[in-house]
């Protein structure tokens, strides 16, 4: 068997942008920027006070949208092409960084990343979430390599609201626990091996570094505790990612979030990560830990992540989350996991999960 494994290079600090000319020079000079509006306003001043004087130069930049579809991903390449670009930069949050290189890979471009937010590893991984116009879930996009580099400029980060870093941990402590879970008990081959032992990048460093990132971010200082905590969200999470095989990267915390968007309003009111994170403690007692359920239930709470369902504003009765449960067990995420989970033990362990007391 022949295979290949690309990683995202990348820099990490508040003057990350400074790297910005010497690494993109070699792929020619002309950058399509595209983005979020707010991420933009963030960043893009500061990305051309880099780039001014050297041979690079924004040509046209564009907002991604609302959503991140392939007739988006069509248009921004088609104007990439119209523009001559020679590379494409993605700057913002998970959609605004999947639209960019959604767009890249139709226009048969180098992509560069700038997460202005910690909240996804969107910035380093070789996939992109798609959805459709309405919103709902289309796809997954996924290409031979991530991003030629990414740039993480911790400033800006610290700078952004910090629910999002707050919801990218949420996520990244997800990928530690599913990922052990898929995996109990299968012979992984190296690539997969080493993807799993990187998760513990993306849960131990987090016990000691959360609560000072979010304080530090709280008062917009890129501090040591914040460059941790964005390293596990953006770094470790996506070289997890990458090697791993893709049954490895999900289990029933990322279920339980899929099946809980199915109610009205739910995916308006709660951040992806910290229903991840909610999920978390549904997995372990759906697997007995109740202890470690505890432990990590304060844990969640003192990063103020909402641990139950009445926090999330959703009911707990078993006929409300009807088409709940059955898109949890049923979902893809489950179609990889050491042993059957039915309804009702998904549905014991939120009962559990609300009386739980960590």
């Amino acid at each position: 068997m022949v295979y290949s494994v690309n990683f995202a290079n990348y820099t990490i600090g508040e003057t990350a942008y400074e790297a910005v000319a010497e690494v993109c020079r070699p792929f020619g000079k002309r950058i399509f920027l595209i983005g979020g509006k707010l991420a933009m306003q963030a960043g893009k001043e500061k990305l051309e006070s880099q780039i001014k004087g050297s041979e690079l130069s924004i040509v046209r930049e564009e907002v991604f949208g609302e959503e991140c579809t392939y007739a988006r991903m069509d248009e921004l390449a088609e104007e990439a092409k119209a523009s001559e670009a020679d590379m494409i930069f993605g700057m913002g949050g998970g959609k605004a960084l999947d639209t960019a290189k959604g767009t890249a890979e139709k226009a048969g471009l180098p992509v560069f990343t700038f997460p202005t937010i910690a909240a996804t590893c969107a910035a380093t991984t070789a996939l992109s979430v798609v959805y459709r116009e309405d919103g709902n879930f289309d796809s997954f996009y996924f290409f031979e390599k991530p991003a030629r580099h990414s740039f993480i400029d911790t400033q800006i980060i610290a700078e952004a609201p910090e629910k999002y870093l707050r919801a990218g941990m949420g996520d990244t402590l997800g990928k530690y626990f599913e990922c052990h879970f898929a995996a109990r008990g299968d012979r992984l081959e190296h690539s997969s091996a080493l993807g799993r032992e990187i998760s513990n990048m993306c849960y131990f460093p987090l016990l000691e570094y959360a609560e000072a990132a979010l304080e530090e971010c709280r008062h917009k200082k890129a501090g040591k505790a914040l460059e941790q905590a964005v390293l596990a969200n953006i770094v470790s999470t996506g070289l997890v990612s990458l090697l791993v095989l893709d049954q490895y990267n999900c289990a029933v915390a990322h279920s339980v979030y899929y099946g809980l968007v199915l109610l009205d309003g739910f995916e308006e009111e709660n951040l992806h990560g910290d229903v991840v994170a909610y999920g978390v403690l549904v997995q372990l007692l759906v697997d007995g830990e109740e202890e470690k359920a505890k432990e990590m239930k304060t844990f969640l709470k003192n990063l103020k992540i909402r641990t139950t369902l009445k926090e999330m504003g959703a009911s707990v009765k078993r006929e409300t989350l009807r088409e709940v449960l059955h898109e949890i067990v049923t979902g893809p995420d489950m179609e990889h996991i050491p042993y059957e989970i039915t309804e009702d033990m998904v549905y014991d362990a939120m009962v559990k999960v609300e009386e739980l007391v960590g």
